[in-house]
C-alpha cells in the first residue's frame, strides 16, 4: 500500500500541527475521566450501577452533538466549529466548580455532558479536516498520525488523575471502614474536600481550553472553497447510509468505542479485585496508553504495506486473544493482559474512521458526524458492565460466572465488541475493498 504523495505537505504543516493538538486535549478529557467511575463511587457511595453514569453522561453528549457540529461545520467552516468546540468544552470543565460547591452528582454529571459538547464540535471537526489536508490515498496514514497525539494527552490525563486527584481523596486514605464509620457530619466534611480535589483539575482545564481557543482564533486554517455549498443534508445522509462500507464502520465503531471505555475503566475495579488501589493501580492505566501509542506508531507504519481492512481484521483478532486471557485467568497475569489489549486497540478508532470516510468528498462531514456518534458505545456498554459487577453486590468479587469472579466474566462485553470490529475488518478487504467514488454535489 506504498504511495508516493507525502503524508503531510508542508504547505499546510502549521495547522496540521494545530489542529492535532486537538487529539492530545481531548484525550486528556478522556482519560481524566476514566478513573471518575471509581472516584465518584467512593466519595459519594455509589452501586457500580450509578457509577457508571459518568461515563454515560460523558459519550452520550457525543452522540447529542455529533450531527449538529456536522451541520454547523458544514454551514459555516471547519475553524468556527472548532471555536465554538473549545468554548463549550471550557464551559463544561469551569462548571465543576459550582459542582463541587453544590455537591451535587447530578450537577457533576451534567458539566461532563456540557464538556463533551465540546468534544464533539472539536472531534466531528478536526477528523474530517485532517484528512482533507493532502491526499485522498494518504488520509487514513495521516489520519493514524495525527490521532497518535491523542494517547500523549491521555496519558497526562491519567498522571494528572492519580497525583492531584486519586492520590489525595481522604475517603482512599481512610479505607471504605472507617469512612462508614464516621459520624453525618465528619463525612460530609471528608466528602466536600474530596470533591474540590475532583474538582481543581477540571477548572484549570478549563481555563487552559480558553487560552486553546484564542490561539485558534488568531491562526489561519485553509479550507477548500466548495466548505460554503448548500447544505443537501437528506441527500447526502442518504448517500451515505446506502454504502455498506460507510454502514457497517458507523456499527463497528460503536462497538470499539464501547470495548475501549470498558478496557480503559474497569482497569481499576480489575486491579482491586486482586489487591492493588485505585492510585496503585493508574501506573496499569499508564502502561496501557503507552502500549496503545507504541501500537498506533507501528500501526501507522504498517499501514504503507498492508490495507485498512487487513490491519483491523489481524488487530481485532490479538484484542480478542488478550480478552479471553483477561477474562480465564486470574491475578497478575489476567491484569497484564488487560493491559496488552491496548495495543491492538491502538490503531482501531481512525482506521474504522478512515475506511468508512475515504472517497466520500464533501459527505465526509456529515459522515464523520454518524461516526463520532458512534462514540454512543461508549456510553452504553459500560453502564452494562457495570450490571454485571453488580452480581451478588457491590464489590468486585462477590460472585462467580463461568468459574471466575464476576469482574473477570464482566470483560465478555469487550470481547463481543472486538469480535463485531473484527467482522467489519474481514468484510473490508474481502467485499469491500474499494473506496467509493465521492458523489457529485447536489445540484441548486
Amino acid at each position: 500500500m506504498s504511495t508516493s504523495a507525502p503524508v503531510v505537505a508542508r504547505s499546510v504543516l502549521v495547522p496540521f500541527i494545530i489542529v492535532t493538538s486537538l487529539f492530545a486535549l481531548w484525550g486528556f478529557a478522556n482519560d481524566i475521566t476514566n478513573p471518575m467511575v471509581s472516584a465518584f463511587k467512593k466519595v459519594l457511595e455509589l452501586d457500580n450501577f450509578r457509577a457508571s453514569w459518568v461515563q454515560f453522561a460523558f459519550y452520550f453528549g457525543y452522540f447529542t452533538m455529533a450531527l449538529p457540529a456536522a451541520i454547523f461545520a458544514k454551514r459555516y467552516s471547519y475553524k468556527k466549529s472548532i471555536i465554538l468546540g473549545l468554548a463549550l468544552y471550557a464551559t463544561g470543565a469551569l462548571l465543576f466548580y459550582p459542582a463541587a460547591a453544590y455537591a451535587s452528582y447530578t450537577f457533576f454529571l451534567l458539566s461532563l455532558y456540557i464538556l463533551t459538547f465540546g468534544l464533539a464540535f472539536l472531534e466531528t471537526t478536526a477528523s474530517p479536516y485532517i484528512m482533507s489536508l493532502g491526499a485522498e490515498e494518504t488520509a487514513t496514514r495521516r489520519l493514524n498520525l495525527a490521532q497518535a497525539f491523542n494517547p500523549i494527552g491521555a496519558l497526562g490525563g491519567l498522571i494528572v488523575a492519580k497525583q492531584f486527584i486519586l492520590s489525595r481523596l481522604q475517603v482512599e486514605e481512610l479505607g471504605g471502614e472507617a469512612y462508614a464509620a464516621l459520624d453525618a457530619g465528619a463525612q460530609a466534611i471528608v466528602r466536600n474536600a474530596d470533591l474540590q480535589v475532583i474538582r481543581d483539575p477540571y477548572v484549570l482545564l478549563g481555563v487552559t481550553v480558553i487560552a486553546m481557543l484564542v490561539l485558534f482564533l488568531v491562526v489561519d486554517m485553509p479550507e477548500k472553497a466548495h466548505t460554503q455549498r448548500e447544505l443537501g443534508i437528506m441527500p447526502a445522509i442518504r448517500r451515505l447510509w446506502r454504502q455498506p462500507r460507510f454502514a457497517g464502520g458507523v456499527v463497528a465503531q460503536t462497538f470499539y468505542v464501547g470495548a475501549q471505555i470498558m478496557v480503559w475503566t474497569y482497569i481499576y475495579q480489575y486491579a482491586e479485585s486482586i489487591g492493588i488501589s485505585n492510585a496503585d493501580a493508574v501506573p496499569y492505566g499508564i502502561s496501557a496508553l503507552v502500549i496503545f501509542l507504541v501500537g498506533r506508531w507501528v500501526g501507522t507504519y504498517a499501514l504503507k504495506f498492508l490495507s485498512g481492512g487487513h490491519l483491523l481484521f489481524y488487530f481485532a483478532l490479538g484484542a480478542m486473544a488478550m480478552t479471553l486471557l483477561t477474562i480465564f485467568v486470574v491475578g497478575q497475569a489476567g491484569l497484564y493482559s488487560l493491559v496488552a489489549i491496548s495495543f491492538f486497540m491502538s490503531i482501531m478508532f481512525p482506521t474504522i474512521y478512515g475506511i468508512a470516510l475515504e472517497g466520500q468528498g464533501e459527505d465526509a462531514k456529515f459522515g464523520a458526524a454518524f461516526l463520532v456518534m458512534g462514540i454512543v458505545g461508549g456510553a452504553l456498554m459500560p453502564t452494562l458492565q457495570g450490571l454485571i459487577l453488580d452480581v451478588g453486590g457491590d464489590g468486585y468479587t462477590d460472585a462467580r460466572l463461568l468459574g471466575v469472579p464476576e469482574v473477570n466474566f464482566s470483560f465478555v462485553l469487550p470481547l463481543l465488541c472486538f469480535a463485531v470490529v473484527a467482522g467489519y475488518g474481514y468484510r473490508v478487504f474481502r467485499h469491500w475493498p474499494n473506496a467509493p467514488v465521492p458523489a457529485p454535489p447536489d445540484p441548486g
